[in-house]
Protein backbone atom coordinates (compact mmCIF):
# COMPACT_ATOMS: atom_id res chain seq x y z
CA UNK A 1 0.00 0.00 0.00
CA UNK A 2 1.46 3.43 -0.92
CA UNK A 3 2.56 5.57 2.04
CA UNK A 4 0.22 8.37 1.00
CA UNK A 5 -2.76 6.01 1.22
CA UNK A 6 -1.77 5.16 4.79
CA UNK A 7 -1.36 8.80 5.77
CA UNK A 8 -4.62 9.85 4.11
CA UNK A 9 -6.44 7.00 5.82
CA UNK A 10 -5.62 8.46 9.24
CA UNK A 11 -7.68 11.63 8.66
CA UNK A 12 -11.44 11.98 8.87
CA UNK A 13 -12.26 13.54 5.50
CA UNK A 14 -16.01 13.73 6.11
CA UNK A 15 -15.85 17.18 7.76
CA UNK A 16 -18.18 19.76 6.18
CA UNK A 17 -15.78 22.77 6.22
CA UNK A 18 -15.67 25.18 3.25
CA UNK A 19 -14.14 23.66 0.11
CA UNK A 20 -10.35 23.82 -0.16
CA UNK A 21 -7.74 22.03 -2.30
CA UNK A 22 -7.15 19.85 0.78
CA UNK A 23 -10.61 18.27 0.55
CA UNK A 24 -9.01 15.65 -1.70
CA UNK A 25 -6.27 14.95 0.81
CA UNK A 26 -5.18 11.68 -0.79
CA UNK A 27 -4.35 13.50 -4.01
CA UNK A 28 -2.49 16.29 -2.18
CA UNK A 29 -0.45 13.70 -0.29
CA UNK A 30 0.26 11.73 -3.47
CA UNK A 31 1.51 14.90 -5.19
CA UNK A 32 3.54 16.45 -2.38
CA UNK A 33 4.50 13.79 0.17
CA UNK A 34 7.89 12.95 -1.37
CA UNK A 35 8.83 16.62 -1.69
CA UNK A 36 7.90 17.38 1.93
CA UNK A 37 9.66 14.22 3.14
CA UNK A 38 12.81 15.04 1.14
CA UNK A 39 13.01 18.53 2.68
CA UNK A 40 12.42 17.18 6.18
CA UNK A 41 14.95 14.38 5.71
CA UNK A 42 17.50 16.91 4.48
CA UNK A 43 16.74 19.07 7.52
CA UNK A 44 16.76 16.45 10.27
CA UNK A 45 18.69 13.58 8.63
CA UNK A 46 16.68 11.03 10.60
CA UNK A 47 14.28 8.96 8.44
CA UNK A 48 11.90 8.05 11.28
CA UNK A 49 11.63 11.63 12.48
CA UNK A 50 11.29 12.89 8.89
CA UNK A 51 8.40 10.46 8.31
CA UNK A 52 6.73 11.53 11.55
CA UNK A 53 7.10 15.21 10.66
CA UNK A 54 5.78 14.52 7.15
CA UNK A 55 2.65 12.99 8.62
CA UNK A 56 2.35 15.90 11.05
CA UNK A 57 2.69 18.35 8.14
CA UNK A 58 -0.30 16.83 6.37
CA UNK A 59 -2.24 16.57 9.62
CA UNK A 60 -1.70 20.29 10.21
CA UNK A 61 -2.60 21.04 6.60
CA UNK A 62 -5.85 19.11 7.06
CA UNK A 63 -6.79 20.60 10.43
CA UNK A 64 -5.99 24.17 9.35
CA UNK A 65 -7.19 23.85 5.74
CA UNK A 66 -9.85 26.54 6.27
CA UNK A 67 -7.02 29.07 6.72
CA UNK A 68 -5.56 28.25 3.28
CA UNK A 69 -6.43 31.33 1.21
CA UNK A 70 -4.77 30.41 -2.09
CA UNK A 71 -2.41 33.40 -1.77
CA UNK A 72 0.41 30.91 -2.32
CA UNK A 73 0.73 27.50 -3.92
CA UNK A 74 -0.18 24.30 -2.09
CA UNK A 75 3.50 23.30 -2.18
CA UNK A 76 4.59 26.60 -0.62
CA UNK A 77 2.00 26.30 2.15
CA UNK A 78 3.02 22.71 2.91
CA UNK A 79 6.71 23.66 2.99
CA UNK A 80 5.91 26.50 5.40
CA UNK A 81 4.15 24.02 7.69
CA UNK A 82 7.08 21.59 7.41
CA UNK A 83 9.61 24.32 8.19
CA UNK A 84 7.61 25.37 11.25
CA UNK A 85 7.58 21.77 12.46
CA UNK A 86 11.37 21.55 12.07
CA UNK A 87 11.71 24.76 14.08
CA UNK A 88 9.38 23.45 16.77
CA UNK A 89 11.39 20.25 17.13
CA UNK A 90 14.78 21.93 17.19
CA UNK A 91 13.61 24.21 20.00
CA UNK A 92 12.68 21.35 22.31
CA UNK A 93 15.04 19.71 24.76
CA UNK A 94 14.20 16.31 23.29
CA UNK A 95 15.62 17.10 19.84
CA UNK A 96 19.03 18.66 19.19
CA UNK A 97 20.15 16.80 16.07
CA UNK A 98 22.76 19.28 14.90
CA UNK A 99 24.45 19.28 18.29
CA UNK A 100 24.38 15.49 18.81
CA UNK A 101 23.60 12.67 16.39
CA UNK A 102 20.77 10.38 17.28
CA UNK A 103 21.15 6.62 17.15
CA UNK A 104 19.01 6.38 14.01
CA UNK A 105 20.61 9.26 12.12
CA UNK A 106 21.59 8.68 8.53
CA UNK A 107 25.14 8.75 7.34
CA UNK A 108 25.88 11.59 4.94
CA UNK A 109 26.39 9.11 2.10
CA UNK A 110 22.86 7.75 2.67
CA UNK A 111 21.33 11.23 2.56
CA UNK A 112 23.16 11.99 -0.67
CA UNK A 113 21.23 9.18 -2.36
CA UNK A 114 18.03 11.24 -1.96
CA UNK A 115 19.49 14.16 -3.93
CA UNK A 116 19.05 13.94 -7.70
CA UNK A 117 22.35 13.46 -9.52
CA UNK A 118 22.44 14.34 -13.22
CA UNK A 119 25.77 12.59 -13.87
CA UNK A 120 25.49 9.05 -15.15
CA UNK A 121 28.97 7.53 -14.93
CA UNK A 122 30.00 5.71 -11.71
CA UNK A 123 33.14 7.88 -11.44
CA UNK A 124 31.13 11.09 -11.73
CA UNK A 125 28.64 9.83 -9.11
CA UNK A 126 31.47 8.95 -6.73
CA UNK A 127 33.05 12.40 -7.09
CA UNK A 128 29.66 14.08 -6.72
CA UNK A 129 28.89 12.04 -3.59
CA UNK A 130 32.25 12.94 -2.05
CA UNK A 131 31.67 16.62 -2.78
CA UNK A 132 28.14 16.37 -1.47
CA UNK A 133 29.39 14.79 1.75
CA UNK A 134 31.66 17.79 2.29
CA UNK A 135 28.78 20.18 1.60
CA UNK A 136 26.49 18.31 4.04
CA UNK A 137 29.11 18.54 6.73
CA UNK A 138 29.30 22.29 6.17
CA UNK A 139 25.51 22.65 6.03
CA UNK A 140 25.32 21.01 9.45
CA UNK A 141 27.39 23.87 10.87
CA UNK A 142 25.05 26.62 9.63
CA UNK A 143 22.55 28.38 11.85
CA UNK A 144 19.04 26.92 11.77
CA UNK A 145 17.71 29.76 9.59
CA UNK A 146 20.63 29.68 7.13
CA UNK A 147 20.37 25.90 6.88
CA UNK A 148 16.63 26.02 6.15
CA UNK A 149 17.04 28.69 3.49
CA UNK A 150 19.95 26.82 1.90
CA UNK A 151 17.94 23.58 1.75
CA UNK A 152 14.85 25.30 0.35
CA UNK A 153 16.94 26.98 -2.36
CA UNK A 154 19.31 24.22 -3.40
CA UNK A 155 17.56 20.97 -2.45
CA UNK A 156 13.99 22.01 -3.20
CA UNK A 157 15.09 24.50 -5.90
CA UNK A 158 12.57 27.11 -4.79
CA UNK A 159 12.65 30.71 -5.97
CA UNK A 160 13.66 33.39 -3.48
CA UNK A 161 10.11 34.75 -3.46
CA UNK A 162 8.77 31.30 -2.50
CA UNK A 163 11.36 30.99 0.27
CA UNK A 164 10.37 34.43 1.56
CA UNK A 165 6.74 33.31 1.58
CA UNK A 166 7.56 30.05 3.41
CA UNK A 167 9.83 31.64 6.03
CA UNK A 168 7.87 34.87 6.44
CA UNK A 169 11.05 36.87 5.85
CA UNK A 170 11.59 39.76 3.41
CA UNK A 171 13.38 38.74 0.21
CA UNK A 172 16.35 40.93 1.17
CA UNK A 173 16.74 38.97 4.42
CA UNK A 174 16.45 35.66 2.57
CA UNK A 175 19.19 36.83 0.16
CA UNK A 176 21.37 37.90 3.07
CA UNK A 177 21.05 34.56 4.87
CA UNK A 178 21.61 32.65 1.63
CA UNK A 179 24.72 34.72 0.89
CA UNK A 180 26.09 34.07 4.39
CA UNK A 181 25.33 30.35 4.10
CA UNK A 182 27.08 30.09 0.74
CA UNK A 183 30.04 32.11 2.01
CA UNK A 184 30.39 29.83 5.05
CA UNK A 185 30.10 26.66 2.97
CA UNK A 186 32.64 27.90 0.40
CA UNK A 187 35.03 28.88 3.19
CA UNK A 188 34.76 25.40 4.68
CA UNK A 189 35.22 23.75 1.29
CA UNK A 190 38.36 25.81 0.67
CA UNK A 191 39.63 25.11 4.20
CA UNK A 192 38.07 21.87 5.57
CA UNK A 193 39.95 22.24 8.87
CA UNK A 194 38.30 25.60 9.54
CA UNK A 195 36.94 25.52 13.09
CA UNK A 196 35.33 28.92 13.47
CA UNK A 197 31.70 29.01 14.46
CA UNK A 198 29.31 29.87 11.67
Amino acid sequence: MPAHATIAGTFDTTDQSPATPFDDLATVIALYEQRVYRFLLSSVRDPDLAQTLTQETFLRAWTSRASFRSDCSIATWLMRLALNLVRDHTRTERFRFWKRASATALDVSEVSAHIPNRESSPEARLIANQQLALVWESVGQLSERQRSIFLLRFVEELELSEIANITGLPISTVKSHLYRALHSIRARQNNPSQKESL
